[in-house]
């Protein structure tokens, strides 16, 4: 569990806040995912990082009838995604939670591991949603170090999906999250 708790319970502040951020007027937008508007982008964030992350730590599928959801069409979305945040984030400050596998496709994974993808996801999303919506997403240091590590580990894996573009030069002396957003194909500029 160690630090990596505390850098989603970063995270997930930092996602909530950007979230809330977020106009009606904005979802129809484009969003550095080429494939993803505003409103798609959010759809996708909210499941994976809000609801995905609480149910990997339940060691539960997410209802296959989710992908297809509009969470923003919902009454006041961005509440309801900081609230399951908070339920996804409570549900991982259990010790036992970070321990042994959760299933992922036909393989299973280490729980550290996973989490580490989610916590990802959340900031890196968090990022373009903030970017497509005149906002900023920040992290401290310490997060961005270590989501550079969880990118440098999975970049291939993600490219191999679809998930990442090829990467970019990051700016002269960018601080960790900027690299890692360039290796994951997104210009930090």
């Amino acid at each position: 569990m160690g630090t990596h708790h505390a850098y989603m319970v970063e995270c997930a502040a930092e996602a909530a806040r950007v979230a809330r951020g977020v106009r009606p007027e904005q979802l129809g937008d484009p969003t550095p995912c080429a494939d993803f508007d505003v409103r798609a982008l959010v759809n996708h964030w909210v499941l994976y990082s809000g609801y995905g992350l609480e149910k990997r730590a339940l060691r539960e599928d997410l209802p296959e009838e989710w992908t297809a959801r509009d969470f923003t069409a919902e009454p006041d979305w961005a509440g309801r995604y900081a609230a399951q945040l908070d339920r996804a984030v409570a549900a991982w400050a259990d010790p036992l939670v970070w321990e042994g596998d959760i299933p992922l496709g036909d393989q299973k994974v280490p729980a550290a591991t996973i989490a580490g993808l989610v916590i990802k996801e959340m900031a890196v999303h968090g990022w373009d949603v903030a970017t497509a919506t005149g906002q900023e997403f920040g992290v401290s240091e310490a997060v961005g170090e270590f989501l550079l590590g969880v990118v440098e580990e999975n970049a291939e894996m993600y490219r191999r999906y679809g998930g990442f573009a090829e990467p970019v030069d990051p700016p002269a002396g960018a601080p960790a999250f900027a690299r890692a957003l360039a290796l994951s194909g997104r210009d930090p500029r």
